[in-house]
């Protein structure tokens, strides 16, 4: 890969052929960029992740927040297991049927509501994710305690099993019950990752809930730009990228 770092690299305490690859997308793998479209997915990281599909017998998978299908079209042609819309969806093969986690797509007016929320001001952008809504504000920062207070306004006033998620420069409307965290608990029931050990890598804050989840299961999670007791610790995307690129090729970083 293309990055240059000096940053020392964690070490991984058992095989990757033992291992789940678990791998947040946005400020994980990915730089974050000014909208959820600008990101931009390097070739070598696709080889990367195609490499490490194969060495873990198709045990590696996105964890994110996109919805599964924006996933395949942003990593394009590569296709990955996934998990997506924070926990609402999730696929145990590339080519596999999706399965639902039980949650149903938000109304229609209910979406609305909360993306009126936009007429706050310029910079504040909706993104349709049908299980969850997100206002993003990465263009208008002063514009955040502004659009979290009218967000849980609207909550408060709907009375409705909702949940504000609350990341980087954005927040998220979804029903509740549904998580990363009790994805990846129901994702390691199934082959092929039943029986591995995880290896959860997450930046925001909507992954936190994951890192208590991959010690049950014998794993072990790192979290990007941000220490978390517990966890290894990677300091940007591009240091995951390149200690992803020496794992699948077969190497100790």
């Amino acid at each position: 890969m293309n990055d240059k770092t000096e940053a020392p690299l964690p070490k991984l305490a058992f095989p990757v052929e033992d291992s789940a690859m678990l791998l947040d997308v946005d400020g994980t793998l990915l730089d974050l960029a000014p909208t959820p479209r600008e990101v931009f997915v390097p070739r070598e990281l696709r080889q990367t992740l195609r490499r490490l599909y194969e060495r873990t017998g198709g045990a590696t998978a996105f964890v994110s927040g996109r919805p599964v299908e924006e996933l395949d079209l942003i990593f394009a042609p590569l296709q990955l297991p996934a998990i997506g819309n924070h926990g609402c969806e999730f696929r145990l093969t590339p080519s596999g049927s999706m399965h639902p986690a039980g949650a149903s797509p938000l109304p229609t007016k209910l979406k609305q509501r909360f993306a009126a929320i936009a007429e706050l001001g310029p910079g504040i952008l909706v993104e349709d994710k049908k299980y969850s809504i997100a206002l993003h504000y990465r263009l208008a920062p002063d514009m955040e305690d502004e659009v979290r207070e009218a967000a849980a306004l609207i909550c408060e006033e709907l009375d409705q099993p909702l949940e504000l998620l609350f990341g980087k420069f954005v927040v998220e409307v979804k029903q509740s019950g549904f998580s990363k965290a009790t994805a990846v608990r129901e994702l390691m029931k199934h082959a092929p990752f039943a029986g591995r050990r995880p290896v959860f890598i997450g930046d925001d804050t909507t992954d936190e809930p994951v890192f208590p989840v991959v010690p049950e299961f014998g794993g072990a999670g790192f979290a990007v730009g941000r220490h978390i007791p517990g966890t290894g610790h990677f300091a940007h995307p591009r240091d995951v990228r390149r200690w992803l690129e020496i794992l699948a090729m077969g190497t100790t970083p």
